[in-house]
């Protein structure tokens, strides 16, 4: 029997355990080896862009740091790009923004599961985040790349709001609600990134979504 929609745990509730059990909780064995392939491809992609720098540094020369081949580099990101921009947050994200109440505004939603997510990715892995964002920043291939209306984050965030409204294709009205969510969550991890990670990006991050939901 499924749990009802409202008695599920929310992210912001209950922080005890790590990122990695919260990501590879509902996974296979197999997708879980696949996990530990990516993030070791991404630790060793970060530890060679604070050696030698993001131009100076090759898809091979990821690889072969992380013990795989170019074409196996090539399974897991499509370009080098991706090994900073993507992760592995976003089904928890949108499970977690499904679990809350259906009838609750959406952005509520996103607020309590984004902001709450973003503490504990903090907390966890703030050194690498940091980094990650400052890539972001000062790279412009990885700036642009983020920036782009059709990202990710904005993609998902359309079809979590269709899905909850019950319809086939998004209204307009949705289209802008997940471009501004997804701006916001874009937005806040660059100006995190500008000023040098001295304020807590969780903070900011819900003074964002406060922001939107006042207008």
């Amino acid at each position: 029997m499924s749990t009802p929609r409202s008695a599920r745990p929310r992210p912001s509730e209950g922080s005890s355990g790590s990122l990695e059990e919260l990501v590879e909780a509902p996974m296979s064995l197999r997708e879980r080896k696949k996990l530990k392939t990516r993030q070791t491809l991404r630790r060793e992609a970060f530890r060679l862009f604070a050696e030698q720098g993001w131009e100076a540094t090759t898809v091979d020369q990821i690889a072969a740091a992380a013990e795989v081949s170019p074409a196996t580099f090539f399974r897991y990101f499509p370009t080098k790009e991706d090994i900073v921009l993507n992760d592995e947050y976003d089904p928890v994200m949108a499970a977690a923004i499904r679990a809350r109440p259906a009838d609750e505004p959406f952005l509520t939603s996103a607020r309590e599961v984004l902001v709450g997510l973003v503490r504990r990715i903090a907390e966890q892995e703030r050194e690498e985040l940091y980094a990650r964002m400052r890539l972001t920043a000062s790279v412009p291939s990885l700036r642009l790349r983020m920036l782009d209306a059709a990202g990710q984050p904005r993609t998902m965030m359309l079809d979590l709001l269709t899905e909850r409204a019950g319809l086939d294709t998004p209204t307009l009205e949705l289209r802008i609600t997940a471009a501004a969510v997804a701006a916001a969550l874009t937005e806040t991890s660059l100006y995190w990134a500008d000023h040098e990670g001295r304020d807590d990006l969780a903070d900011l991050l819900d003074r964002a979504l406060a922001h939107l939901q006042s207008l």
